[in-house]
């Protein structure tokens, strides 16, 4: 049998319901790889294992009672360090903000988790308020990518994405502004959701305001699902929320794409994309007509909209920062300050044009999926890069190059996407591919996703177990 700690819930559950294995089991299990691993990796914020365990023990009681509260009583979770979480601080990556004060209210996802007795582990890293597409702030230092930990696992919410390349913890919910759970998905291997806007409450408000989308970083695309199941429900606080619509994810998750119409686009008609991912990009899509999709080549036909998105990303810095004491602000990043200042500089008829374009692309993309159920893509046109950067060497002297082209459209559309491993470079490094829907139509994302999961499961870093295993026996 696989070790405890790389065990799906699905497979956990059933253990449980089985009384082949105990909550405690399966918390103890992941602790045991927080404390093996989280040294040469930094994935965690801050980790609760006296708390995490009180909750493991009171699962195990519910379990031998035959009454477990729901669908992940007993699943070892984690939760990005920018949702809020009752009894641990939430600093976001920030030394502007301070520990000492009441953490007294859960995030929605965080709550419904909670409700259905999940046990939280801790907090996973994030760039400071999430600005940036790598992982490494002030207050916490780097995140490093467990596939070689001289490389960055991307971001913001790359924490989650290495606890759940390394297992530590079963499910992890992070965030995405503007592919913050993608790029860290890509990056290191694993599956990464961003729900349609408003699937998953969110509260408070972001900053980056309806940017903002709750995800999912997991192992298994039926993870995903079961994970969304719990926390795809309204909560009164998020007046965005959409209505509940009751969905079981998980059933007619093996639907497969026999029929559907998918359009595959390697660059959108605008990104530079590596040669090596593109080709491995290529195959993936090749699976997908294998499998009896009718696959063409098409390009959605709108311009780069990274101007589009800048404006609200900055008007977003700007209104966080303004929120903060002049001592605040001084011990923030100084990318994240230049960033609120590009947004202090903005009028308001520049503020409402950006809105009008964002519902320009919105409508465009609506009408593209009247003839497409689905639209492929690279995750990124790169691989990881060195830690210490914001953007890889090659993209650091022209400003203007884009090194995630592909994710912030969907966050400005507010559709569906995830990011799916799809193979290796021949240095070893995982490339992703993206798989878009029409907005609501997220099962069709996670359907479309298990299909290529099923005849390409997804590899998890072994490599890096066995030289941290080496490691530590040596010393």
């Amino acid at each position: 049998m696989s070790e405890i700690a790389d065990l799906s819930a699905s497979q956990l559950i059933s253990l449980y319901r089985d009384r082949q294995l105990s909550p405690v089991e399966a918390t103890k299990a992941a602790l045991e790889r927080i404390d093996t691993y989280n040294s040469s990796v930094n994935a965690f914020a801050i980790v609760d294992e006296k708390t995490a365990l009180v909750e493991a023990q009171a699962s195990e009681v519910r379990w031998l009672n035959g009454n477990p509260l729901g669908l992940v009583d007993g699943i070892p979770f984690t939760a990005k360090d920018l949702l809020l979480t009752k009894g641990l601080p939430t600093r976001r990556g920030s030394k502007a903000i301070i520990a000492n004060q009441p953490w007294e209210e859960d995030a929605p996802a965080v709550a419904r988790l909670r409700e259905q007795g999940a046990v939280l582990l801790g907090k996973t890293t994030t760039s400071e308020f999430g600005w940036k597409g790598v992982t490494d702030s002030p207050l916490t230092g780097i995140t490093r990518n467990p596939w070689n930990t001289e490389l960055t696992p991307g971001g913001s919410s790359g924490g989650a994405a290495v606890a759940a390349a390394l297992g530590m913890g079963t499910l992890h919910l992070g965030t995405d502004g503007g592919g913050s759970s993608r790029t860290p998905a890509a990056l290191t291997g694993v599956f990464g959701f961003k729900p349609t806007f408003g699937r998953v409450a969110g509260y408070p408000s972001a900053h980056t305001g309806t940017l903002f989308h709750i995800g999912v970083l997991v192992r298994t695309v039926t993870d995903a699902a079961v994970t969304l199941n719990v926390i795809a429900h309204p909560d009164v606080r998020d007046w965005y929320a959409l209505p509940d619509e009751q969905q079981d994810y998980t059933l007619n998750l093996n639907r497969g794409v026999a029929g559907l119409r998918i359009a595959y686009s390697p660059n959108l008609g605008y990104a530079d994309v590596d040669s090596e991912v593109a080709a491995l990009v290529k195959a993936a899509v090749d699976v997908f007509a294998k499998l009896g999709a009718v696959v063409e080549q098409v390009d959605p036909g709108f311009g780069n909209p990274r101007s589009i998105f800048q404006t609200f990303w900055q008007v977003g810095a700007a209104k966080l920062l303004r929120g903060f004491s002049p001592e605040q602000r001084a011990v923030i990043e100084e990318g994240l300050q230049a960033s609120a200042r590009e947004g202090d500089r903005l009028t308001l008829p520049e503020y409402l044009s950006a809105q009008d374009a964002r519902e320009a692309l919105g409508r465009h993309l609506q009408r593209f999926h009247e003839n497409y159920d689905l639209l492929i893509t690279p995750t990124l046109p790169v691989v990881a890069f060195p830690v210490g950067q914001n953007r890889p060497q090659s993209y650091i002297d022209n400003p203007q190059r884009d090194w995630s082209p592909f994710s912030y459209v969907f966050n400005l559309t507010q559709q569906p996407a995830a990011s799916v491993p799809c193979g290796f470079t021949k240095n070893g490094l995982p490339v992703g591919i993206q798989i878009v829907a029409a907005k609501y139509r997220d099962l069709l994302v996670l359907q479309a996703a298990k299909a290529y999961e099923n005849v390409s499961p997804f590899v998890m870093p072994v490599a890096f177990f066995k030289a941290s295993k080496k490691l530590s026996q040596s010393s």
